[in-house]
């Protein structure tokens, strides 16, 4: 595949374009979100955080499993239930405290295996399911997992911190595999211990609390291209990233790479002086951690490979989610 193809392949991706409905939902209620006055960031980011005194805020989050993991394997999607929201709070820098869940089926054996997989991925993670609601009498399949944590107001790590002149930082850990029956689930997490996996969740808490990163997002459903642009619009700023040292298994092609959903992997942004001691204690931590380029203000996600420089997403005129991030 040739780099326009690349490109291309990048800004098609349903794991981007279904991110645009996040503005439709965000305009309805953006008059209202912090009726409270307690919300601190809000829409934008990968939990949101609402101030409870003390220094602290409480994070919250929640994911719905794509119905296409549910029907390949029920019990890998109540694993993924388990990963996906924990990644949510240590991607700000958070320490996960508990998850509710919403469960709707009503075959008793796909219940049995989500259950199985919720079940492990709190064994795996650490981190407890301590209620929720159950729907047995849909035609339907689904799960749907919300999360909270708690993370000091100073060491939060925002998605739309990203200074200029930032070093872009891309951190995955790559001792894993496509999970069987999936082309773009990377599995690094069923075969580690609960401390290899806990560890890197509690990584992110230790960049915050250093405050060694100005911003983060942990890398989703857009894949690594699509989740920094999303950190860019949250920001309100671009980038200039160099493709061919971006980190990657050897034999995969970049397309598919590019729409990978990682088990364990993160975007940050961190000031020169501060970037090699968080690449250290990532890499300590098992995520091969790579400065790939540079913040810019120039509301562009610009990629150059082999010398040939593109521009993947110029937020001027185009959109993931389109906005950047509400914050109190």
């Amino acid at each position: 595949m040739d780099y326009n193809e690349i490109i291309k392949s990048i800004k098609t991706f349903e794991g981007v374009t279904r991110k645009s409905s996040i503005a439709d939902v965000r305009e309805k209620l953006k008059d209202v979100y912090n009726i409270s006055g307690a919300v601190h960031l809000a829409f934008g980011d990968d939990a949101a955080s609402i101030d409870i005194g003390n220094n602290q805020v409480m994070l919250l989050a929640t994911d719905g499993i794509w119905g296409q993991l549910m029907d390949i394997d029920p019990y890998w999607a109540g694993y993924c239930s388990v990963l996906v929201n924990v990644n949510d709070i240590a991607a700000m820098g958070g320490i996960p405290m508990g998850m509710t869940n919403v469960l709707s089926s009503s075959d008793p054996d796909i219940v049995d295996q989500i259950m199985d997989g919720i079940k492990d991925g709190i064994k795996k993670f650490g981190v407890p399911m301590v209620g929720g609601h159950t729907h047995p009498d849909t035609p339907y399949n689904a799960l749907d997992v919300a999360i909270g944590g708690i993370v000091d107001k100073d060491a939060i790590i925002p998605s739309c911190g990203a200074k200029l002149n930032d070093n872009v930082l891309v951190a995955i850990d790559l001792d894993g595999n496509i999970y069987p029956n999936t082309e773009i689930n990377w599995d690094s997490t069923s075969d580690k211990s609960p401390q290899y996996v806990q560890d890197q969740i509690k990584v992110m808490n230790t960049l915050g609390s250093k405050q060694l990163v100005t911003a983060g997002k942990d890398i989703s459903n857009p894949g690594v291209v699509g989740t920094l642009g999303m950190l860019l619009e949250s920001s309100n700023m671009g980038a200039q990233i160099q493709m061919d040292i971006i980190p990657k298994v050897e034999d995969i092609e970049w397309a598919h790479w590019f729409k990978m959903y990682f088990g364990s992997a993160f975007v940050l942004t961190s000031p020169d002086e501060s970037t090699d001691e968080a690449i250290k204690l990532l890499e300590k931590a098992n995520l091969t951690t790579v400065s790939v380029g540079k913040i810019t203000d120039d509301h562009k996600l610009s990629m150059s490979y082999e010398g040939v420089n593109k521009t993947v997403f110029d937020f001027s005129n185009e959109i993931i989610m389109g906005f950047s991030e509400d914050k109190s």
